[in-house]
């Protein structure tokens, strides 16, 4: 899979024998759609147990409403996928898109982990892996174009409270 080799962006279907070129917007839509999908899947595995089982638990401290967690991530997941695109631009794929690519499978794991499984520890931990795969991306994303840096910050601030409440469900429901 082409995203997650080295290799020059200009080159893509130049190579002999090939007629197939990746256009730059047509790959912006592809980040998007890939970011939305995790996105929609994180909705489906979190809707059935949001009234019963989530509204039965003990909430920590600076918990927002539940209206407010969709048009967040919807946010975070578009300007993740705007830098990681930024990025690609600039360097093609490599290690900063890897890790970016680690983050955002890290990010796909904890609602299935919490929603479906209710496995709050692991969740926890979970999200805490999940806030230094997202650190280390900001910091690559930076480094490589400070756009893509500053397009992250949003969604490291968000991540690093969602392990708040993450680690609060937790201690606060050890059952």
């Amino acid at each position: 899979m082409r995203v997650f080799q080295n290799s020059d962006p200009n080159e893509w279907g130049s190579q002999p024998g090939s007629s197939f070129r990746v256009s730059p917007w047509l790959a912006l839509v592809g980040f998007v759609g890939l970011c939305l999908l995790v996105g929609v899947t994180a909705g489906v595995a979190t809707t059935p147990n949001v009234q019963l089982w989530y509204h039965s638990l003990n909430r920590p401290p600076l918990t927002p409403p539940d209206w407010l967690f969709a048009p967040a991530w919807a946010v975070m997941y578009t300007t993740m996928a705007v830098a990681a695109w930024l990025v690609w631009r600039r360097v093609g794929p490599g290690p900063q898109l890897r890790l970016w690519g680690w983050q955002l499978a890290a990010n796909a794991v904890w609602s299935p982990l919490f929603f479906t499984l209710h496995i709050l520890w692991l969740a926890a931990v979970e999200s805490l892996v999940l806030v230094v795969l997202v650190a280390l991306t900001t910091r690559a994303f930076a480094r490589v174009q400070r756009t893509a840096g500053w397009l992250m910050a949003p969604y490291t601030a968000w991540v690093c409270f969602a392990a708040y409440l993450s680690i609060g469900f937790w201690w606060l429901n050890p059952a």
